[in-house]
């Protein structure tokens, strides 16, 4: 995956890094990818202690040093020369360019297909009614904006140290609050086959794991929903800077 991305960015005429973020990892990857970044240039590898994947996010936006910066997964579902869809979008002023993986989803399960379709369709009635796919790791944002908003999701107010693997709503609370400040989202869809290959988040079946994290995001809109409804983020998030350009 990271020869992948490598090749692809060298060819590319903007300057650009790579930061890789290890979460305590328990599978040796990090070994794996220690070597294989010391032949890549501008590729940085950092330890975090575990906090889950908003902590790993977060850590990677702080090292990263670029007026704009992609969020992506590291199995590269999503493969990185989608981001050539991405970047025209920011160029045109918007603030925000997520990937929506559409209806057509490589190696997605049939379960899973009408479950996120459900659950998008739902969280959009309370959330986000204008965005379809909340959960696209392929996200690209003006650094600063991200900067300024990402601090106040609970995740990182409170420190949250989750045991082991756990799926996460994040997303869904970030786009929520840059979207109340004002800044401008676009959303274009991009190539997505299912490329997780991981054999550590789960050992239950594959019906089990989703039913499972079916009821943590559920669970986390709401929590999001609640906290607009007690007014906590009109206390505690910023507006938006009077020019993000």
């Amino acid at each position: 995956m990271l020869d992948e991305v490598y090749q692809y960015l060298t060819q590319q005429n903007y300057a650009w890094e790579v930061v890789i973020v290890n979460d305590e990892s328990t599978d040796g990857s990090e070994t794996l990818i220690e070597r294989s970044v010391e032949s890549k240039r501008n590729f940085s590898l950092f330890d975090i202690p575990h906090g889950g994947k908003p902590a790993a996010i977060w850590a990677g936006i702080q090292k990263a040093r670029g007026e704009v910066v992609l969020t992506t997964d590291m199995d590269q579902s999503t493969p990185i020369g989608e981001l050539s869809k991405l970047l025209p979008w920011c160029e045109q002023g918007f603030d925000v360019v997520i990937g929506s993986r559409g209806t057509a989803r490589e190696g997605f399960s049939f379960v899973r297909r009408a479950g996120s379709f459900v659950f998008g369709t739902l969280r959009g009635f309370v959330l986000l009614r204008n965005i379809a796919d909340t959960q696209c790791g392929f996200k690209l944002y003006r650094r600063q904006v991200v900067l300024k908003h990402f601090p106040y999701l609970e995740a990182i107010r409170y420190k949250e140290k989750p045991s082991g693997w756990k799926v996460t709503a994040f997303d869904i609370e970030l786009l929520y609050l840059l979207e109340k400040a004002g800044y401008r989202i676009k959303e274009v869809v991009v190539s997505w086959s299912n490329r997780d290959q991981s054999d550590t988040k789960s050992q239950k079946s594959d019906l089990a794991r989703y039913m499972n994290e079916s009821i943590d995001m559920a669970q986390q809109v709401m929590r999001v929903k609640l906290n607009q409804f007690r007014g906590l983020y009109d206390a505690i998030a910023p507006s938006k800077a009077p020019s993000s350009n």
